[in-house]
């Protein structure tokens, strides 16, 4: 596998195929970082212009934006969102989850469990926009990308960090 003008090595496939070690919190869409201590279900389809709809999703998991695609091995993007807060008395259970997410490094793996296969993703590209960009969703792509998107500094609204990656292996 060539990427982006490297050679593949022993080395590189030995990390991609490595199992996770923890169980996902869903199989049918479910997020796992293990860096960081992801595990979470996804919650498919939500509206990201939409506050109270997204809110509420969020109180359940990692929020899927219904105008991103799906995983798969086609070319798009599958775009996710979180909140990276403390306030997890108004925010729910995952108020959380992204709080991490500033701590992923290129390289660093991240899975997508789909219908029961696991999404192996290589995260490649991390920035930071002030306030409410949208190009990380609409951008053009010509092949299988990831998108995770959470406030930043947590507990904030000021900028958006977004983590992209690619897709490295379906399982």
């Amino acid at each position: 596998m060539d990427d982006g003008g490297q050679k593949d090595s022993v080395f590189a496939r030995y990390l991609s195929s490595q199992p996770v070690h923890i169980e996902p919190a869903s199989r049918d869409f479910g997020i796992v970082i293990e860096k960081i201590g992801v595990n979470a279900p996804i919650v498919a389809d939500v509206s990201v212009a939409d506050e109270k709809s997204y809110n509420e999703a969020l109180k359940t998991g990692v929020a899927h934006a219904s105008s991103s695609g799906y995983p798969s091995r086609e070319p798009g993007n599958v775009y996710l969102f979180a909140h990276s807060s403390l306030n997890f008395w108004e925010l729910g259970k995952y108020a959380q989850v992204f709080n991490l997410l500033r701590k992923l490094e290129t390289g660093d793996m991240i899975h997508i469990f789909y219908q029961g296969q696991d999404f192996v993703y290589r995260a490649v590209n991390k920035e930071i926009y002030k306030g409410f960009n949208t190009y990380s969703l609409t951008r053009p792509v010509i092949e299988p990308l990831l998108t995770l998107q959470t406030c930043d500094p947590p507990g904030t609204t000021i900028n958006r960090l977004v983590v992209t990656a690619k897709l490295v292996e379906v399982r």
